[in-house]
C-alpha cells in the first residue's frame, strides 16, 4: 500500500515533469502553455509538502492558503515562495481564461525560472523527509 511519502515523491515527480514541458513550450513558442505547466509545477510542488500533513483539496485556492499558512508564514520556507506563488497564479489564470491575454517571452522566461527555484525549495525542504 502506498504511503504519504510515496504520495509525496509522486507528486515531485509531477512538479519535475511539468517543468520540463514548460522549459519544452518555451522553446516552441508556446508561451501560454508554458506559463500553465510552470504554475502546475508550483502546484504539485505544493501538494507534494500537503502530501505529508495527509490533507488535500478540490480547490487550488485551498491548497495555496493551506500552504501559506502552514509552511510560509511559520517561517518553516521562505516568504518569497509566496510572491512566486502569486505571480505564477495570476499568469495561469490570465492565460488560461483570458482569450485575448498575451503571455510574452521574457515573462514565461521568469516563470519558468520562478518556477524551479520554487520547486528547488519544496525539495530541500523534503529532502530528509521523504528521502
Amino acid at each position: 500500500m502506498p504511503t504519504d511519502k510515496d504520495l509525496s515523491k509522486y507528486r515531485i515527480e509531477q512538479a519535475e515533469e511539468c517543468l520540463k514541458v514548460s522549459k519544452q513550450c518555451a522553446t516552441m513558442d508556446a508561451h501560454k502553455s508554458a506559463a500553465n505547466r510552470s504554475y502546475y509545477c508550483v502546484f504539485n510542488s505544493m501538494r507534494g509538502v500537503l502530501a505529508l500533513d495527509k490533507v488535500d483539496f478540490k480547490k487550488h485556492s485551498a491548497v495555496m492558503s493551506y500552504f501559506r499558512a502552514n509552511y510560509i508564514k511559520t517561517g518553516i520556507l521562505g516568504n518569497d515562495l509566496s510572491d512566486i506563488l502569486k505571480d505564477l497564479f495570476e499568469v495561469r489564470n490570465a492565460s488560461d481564461y483570458d482569450p485575448f491575454y498575451v503571455v510574452s517571452k521574457e515573462e514565461v522566461e521568469q516563470q519558468i525560472e520562478e518556477a524551479e527555484y520554487f520547486l528547488d525549495e519544496v525539495k530541500k525542504y523534503l529532502s530528509d523527509k521523504i528521502g
